[in-house]
């Protein structure tokens, strides 16, 4: 199955916000920056990855329903989905 990529903008533009909020992380750890603030940032970075497999996923199984003959069946979406729970 392709993911339609019209769809999948604010994806993409999610992902490049987390990369930079990433390297903001190992910025902060190469500088000595305070534990709490390292934490907030790091986790900032990974609500946005889950947002986006999310995003993904919703979109995969949006384009399953409409079109049966999709090659990922319902097991393969849920395990899909599982692996970001």
């Amino acid at each position: 199955m392709e993911l339609d990529a019209a769809s999948m903008t604010p994806v993409v533009n999610r992902l490049k916000r987390a990369q930079g909020q990433l390297a903001a992380v190992t910025r902060m750890l190469e500088e000595g920056r305070e534990c709490k603030d390292v934490v907030t940032q790091l986790s900032a970075v990974s609500k946005a990855l889950d947002r986006a497999g999310f995003a993904i996923i919703a979109s995969g199984m949006e384009q399953c329903m409409s079109s049966p003959d999709q090659d990922l069946d319902r097991k393969e979406l849920e395990k899909l989905f599982l692996s970001l729970a």
